[in-house]
């Protein structure tokens, strides 16, 4: 048993950063993703235009440790309520959930009642991002070994 939780800690984060629906800017997607890589996580960026059900189904198969959704469009709370919901469905609801983007901060709350575990405006330091990543993701594994 030690010897597996050893290959957890070892392991790279996963993290899939994902630009839902018809939002055509990915500058800010692009950034974040450049700034996990570059901290050393495995970074898989879906591009322009996903469906909730393709960035799943890449999380899923990619065996993610999270999901970033970058939303500019509005559409936040449907998007992130698809992913989650699509998650729960096909038992992978422990892969965590993140956001940013030109979200409201009203809205906010209702994301993370939601089960959105963060949400990061425009103009986050890339470094706040990492670290709190590499926190959320050391805590779940840690709850996987029990």
């Amino acid at each position: 048993k030690y010897m597996e939780a050893g290959t957890m800690e070892d392991k790279k984060i996963r993290v899939i950063v994902a630009k839902p629906g018809l939002d055509g800017h990915d500058r800010g997607a692009k950034v974040v993703a450049r700034a996990l890589r570059d901290a050393g996580m495995e970074v898989i960026y879906t591009g322009l235009r996903q469906t909730p059900e393709q960035i799943v189904a890449t999380a899923i198969q990619e065996d993610a440790d999270a999901i970033g959704l970058s939303i500019l469009s509005g559409a936040h709370e449907h998007y992130f309520r698809e992913v989650i919901r699509l998650l729960k469905e096909r038992g992978a609801d422990d892969i965590i959930v993140f956001g940013g983007g030109v979200i409201p901060d009203d809205d906010v709350p209702i994301l993370k009642q939601m089960g959105v575990k963060a949400v990061f405006g425009p103009g986050t330091p890339t470094s706040e991002i990492i670290e709190w990543l590499q926190s959320a993701v050391q805590e779940r594994r840690s709850r996987e070994r029990v």
